[in-house]
């Protein structure tokens, strides 16, 4: 059975205590930090560059850093991640000219590269580029805003990718983002989910009686996951 990694989405966090932030949530049993870049022209929002995921590097940041790229175009920015200390770099098919090259050039700069795909975007492009994928991330909102509701029917869309990886038997993750919270990480995993990025429904329920702060809400999805896998 593939473990179940929990990877905070630092848009949600405090940036002013960012590095505080990052440490404590991955001291309370997170895995994974997961980085939203967003250029307000392939989502209209304005987010985050390398230099923040170099600064985490430098600040003692040793967990794998999942750099989500929502930009176009997509392939010039991947060295300056790859040198900033990403260990996932994951764009969307629709941003890139050569989906095949744009993938290759990830892993050329030791790095693991992985497809988005958007609530209406199909999975096709998935079929001809398995062998060169290491994450599958499903959008389960429509990307650019924080705190919106999961899509529903995405639970019917990590079945079919599910199937996909399975039939190509090779060790892709199957990552979900948009919505996931104590109330539906249960159903995302049971649906084939094994990655799960999570943002306000981490770093909004904080607790100042927690040793690390995030203890209580990561013990909570952790426990979701134990009786979907149970």
């Amino acid at each position: 059975m593939t473990d179940n990694l929990i990877a905070p989405s630092i848009l949600s966090a405090d940036f002013a205590r960012l590095g505080e932030e990052v440490d404590n949530v991955l001291a309370a049993g997170a895995d994974i930090v997961h980085f939203d870049v967003m250029d307000n022209h392939f989502v209209p929002n304005l987010t985050i560059g390398p230099l923040v995921c170099a600064a985490l590097r430098k600040h003692g940041v040793t967990a794998p850093i999942d750099v989500h790229l929502m930009i176009s175009p997509v392939d010039r920015i991947i060295a300056d991640f790859a040198v900033a200390g990403a260990s996932y770099i994951t764009f969307h098919p629709e941003a890139s000219d050569h989906v095949d090259r744009t993938l290759q050039l990830i892993r050329d700069r030791g790095c693991r590269a992985g497809l988005v795909f958007n609530p209406a975007t199909p999975l096709d492009y998935l079929e001809y580029v398995m062998d060169k994928v290491d994450l599958v991330l499903l959008m389960s909102v429509n990307p650019g805003f924080s705190g919106q509701s999961f899509i529903s029917s995405t639970l019917e869309k990590l079945r079919q990718a599910r199937r996909l990886i399975e039939a190509a038997g090779l060790d892709i993750r199957l990552q979900i983002d948009g919505g996931v919270k104590v109330d539906n990480i249960g159903a995302i995993r049971a649906a084939g989910a094994d990655t799960f990025v999570a943002g306000s429904a981490i770093f909004s329920a904080g607790r100042d009686a927690d040793p690390n702060r995030y203890d209580t809400v990561i013990a909570a999805l952790r426990a979701e996951l134990a009786k979907a896998d149970s």
